[in-house]
């Protein structure tokens, strides 16, 4: 097998969901990792996944396994002796969500692939998402030595007391994207335009800081330049988890395309605006999908600055 063009790292899930009013969606396909593929297979690539599924297959659903075998590239995903990791996924009506696990053995979906565990050929990957803290990040760094890594920290990981330990971490990284909200527990201000300057002079490369519905800000050393994204309005938001990690693998996309930020950044919100239409991850397969998300990305563009 040839080396592979994209591989995201991280955990699948089997998601079921309880809103506020009692409505719920089982058997939905959930986890960062999947999430973030969807964003590359909504620019039509098909990553590899490293990440972990059951052997048990009577305990993925049906509907989970053909989605996920149709979408992403299983050649390197390690398969446990274990029922597949599954999570109650409780939503209140001010947004709070509570996680409740439905299986005991659960870690072992979440850790692995460990980095000594990765097979030699997905090594050779051009590109990586790593949904990772900045231990974990430093030795997939090491592995995939020549690849751009896109670093999407944690979200547990980032609190005050790891400032530290993120900021050391972060010249490693050719992408990082936090979230608004971590990047302002790591360094304690709010205001994002000043975030962005505090991660490009801890040695961030290139920074997409994510602002949930108020799109996202990008910059990048050697450049005075800061770029909105604005949010690619749509009908109707379903259910925005996920979206931050779906608009992480497309950026990617775009950036491994284009080299260019605002082209990476478009590609990232347009590919997040399908993922809150969606329960579980984004659908490539809908009708006319091509066409609304071209339609969508000439707005992004127009409307970025």
């Amino acid at each position: 097998m040839s080396a592979p063009e994209f591989v995201c790292v991280g955990s699948i899930i089997i998601d079921d969901i309880v809103y506020p009013d009692g409505r719920t969606d089982m058997a939905v396909i959930g986890g960062g990792v999947t999430h973030t593929a969807s964003g590359l297979i909504c620019w039509e690539e098909r990553p590899v996944l490293l990440a972990a599924l059951s052997s048990q297959r009577e305990t993925i659903p049906e509907s989970v396994i053909s989605r996920v075998e149709r979408d992403f590239d299983l050649s390197y995903v390690r398969y446990l002796d274990l029922p597949m990791i599954r999570a109650w996924q409780i939503f209140e009506w001010n947004g709070r969500r509570t996680e409740i696990w439905r299986t005991n053995d659960y870690q072992p979906f979440l850790i692995e692939p460990t980095p000594e565990q990765v097979p030699e050929g997905a090594k050779g990957a051009k590109a990586v998402t790593l949904l990772r803290d900045a231990a974990e990040f430093r030795q997939y760094r090491a592995l995939f030595k020549d690849a751009v890594v896109f670093w999407e920290p944690e979200q547990h990981f980032m609190v005050p007391e790891n400032a530290a330990d993120f900021r050391d971490a972060l010249p490693l990284a050719e992408i990082v994207s936090p979230n608004l909200l971590e990047a302002s527990l790591i360094y304690g201000v709010k205001e994002p335009e000043h975030l962005l300057q505090k991660l490009l002079s801890d040695g961030a490369r290139v920074v997409a800081l994510r602002m949930g519905e108020q799109g996202s800000l990008l910059a990048q050393q050697g450049s005075s330049e800061v770029i909105h994204i604005p949010a690619v309005p749509v009908p109707q938001v379903v259910d925005v988890t996920g979206a931050g990690n779906t608009y992480c693998g497309a950026f990617l996309v775009g950036w491994m395309r284009s080299k260019d930020l605002k082209t990476a950044g478009c590609y990232g919100t347009v590919a997040s605006s399908f993922s809150v239409e969606t329960v579980g991850v984004l659908d490539p397969s809908r009708p006319n999908f091509a066409q609304l998300r071209d339609e969508r990305f000439a707005w992004a563009v127009e409307h970025s600055r």
